[in-house]
């Protein structure tokens, strides 16, 4: 039974492998939520995965140690598990699908642990992680449906409530429900005033799913760049704590998740991934009306994003948020045109960064030709001066 009792003998339990992350206010990211973020990006090998990881395998017997542990994960509880395993000086072997990122597979080999990379998902290294278990018998570490790991998940609900003592409400990013479900928990216990939301992936929404039907869903499939929450099925443990104890699940999309991220690198100075970035894109992106005006502490579970997603991401946060667009121009093919359209662009305050040119096709004019030009832009508001200004000046834009 998971008890409060438990989730604070993990709080002591964890003073000696954690840190104690800060609880930040973020007043630069919105005017009408009152937002701080803790900030478990932070935390040691970089998530809050660690906790869970180092707690269950503290209360494991003696024997259950000498099998030696195995896991799987999309890369931050294999961190965790990693970690944890060789503190303890105990053999540790993860089943990572092969898609999760070069930066997360390099650092858990790091922290000691064997690698096995599965094709697929999250939800094929665990079946993976499962057979490999009963063939060596080695001792499973789950990364979410296991009491002991909901219990050290579950201190961060402690923590935030004695840093952010007149909090509203506090936001969590949800896969398989392990961390919303021990924060819920924790928190509910503590002050059931304060409201507990999570937020999924819109590709991977099982959690969202399974709470509207009322029973456990399976996904036949996840897609989403927030990795850490890409989770075909919650649990049995976590989705009855999460049907008692959570307040909602809402659902944020790749495009509002790279906004959430690009805003986090400008305004406060902080890495995430998408993960940890999808609680910021609920409230940026509006799915929390309810919380306007309110305290509202945003989890940000972790910072391990792999640096070419992070280039890709950051590209479609300036899409998303107008700070960059596209515009194919339709143009006659005659000397003077790109200096015109460059006048324009120029006089609304844009920064072209990318031209490209190319003769007209079968359906247009014979002395047509099209540009592709990429500008720098302040906001959305910018790029429709822009556009207005080039179709006042007769040109077509496609």
């Amino acid at each position: 039974m998971l008890t409060l009792e438990k989730v604070r003998h993990a709080s002591e339990v964890l003073k000696e492998a954690i840190h104690k992350t800060d609880v930040i206010s973020a007043s630069k990211l919105s005017d009408e939520y009152e937002i701080f973020l803790k900030t478990e990006n932070l935390q040691k090998t970089g998530s809050f995965k660690i906790r869970g990881a180092y707690y269950k395998i503290s209360q494991l017997s003696p024997e259950e140690k000498k099998r030696g542990v195995i896991a799987c994960s999309a890369g931050n509880h294999a961190q965790g598990v990693a970690l944890a395993a060789t503190k303890n000086g105990i053999r540790s072997l993860i089943c990572l699908p092969d898609g999760a990122p070069i930066s997360k597979v390099e650092a858990t080999r790091n922290y000691g642990a064997d690698i096995c990379l599965v094709p697929g998902v999250y939800d094929d290294a665990y079946n993976r992680a499962l057979k490999l278990q009963k063939e060596f018998g080695y001792t499973f570490i789950h990364p979410f449906d296991d009491e002991d790991v909901i219990a050290g998940q579950g201190t961060i609900g402690l923590e935030i409530l004695s840093q952010l003592k007149d909090v509203d409400a506090i936001v969590v990013p949800v896969g398989g429900g392990g961390l919303i479900s021990g924060v819920a928990f924790a928190v509910k216990q503590v002050n059931p005033n304060v409201k507990v939301y999570g937020v999924q992936a819109a590709g991977a929404p099982s959690m969202v799913r399974s709470l509207a039907d009322d029973k456990i869903e399976t996904l036949s499939s996840v897609s989403t760049i927030a990795d850490g929450i890409a989770v075909k099925q919650p649990g049995e443990h976590t989705f009855e704590y999460c049907k008692e104890y959570v307040d909602g699940v809402v659902t944020v999309t790749d495009d509002e998740i790279s906004a959430a991220i690009l805003a986090l690198i400008e305004k406060q100075k902080m890495i995430a991934e998408g993960a940890g970035a999808a609680p910021v894109a609920a409230i940026l992106a509006g799915k929390l009306p309810s919380l306007k005006g309110k305290k509202v502490c945003c989890l940000v579970s972790g910072g391990n994003i792999d640096v070419t997603i992070l280039s890709r991401v950051i590209t479609r946060g300036l899409l998303m948020s107008g700070r960059q667009c596209t515009l194919n121009i339709e143009l006659l093919d005659k000397p003077g045109q790109l200096v015109a359209v460059s006048q324009i662009i120029a006089g609304c305050g844009g920064n072209v960064i990318g031209v490209h040119h190319e003769r007209a096709n079968a359906g247009s004019a014979v002395n047509g030709c099209f540009l592709r030009i990429e500008i720098e832009t302040k906001d959305f508001e910018q790029i429709a001066q822009i556009r207005n200004g080039l179709t006042q000046a007769g040109l077509k834009i496609c």
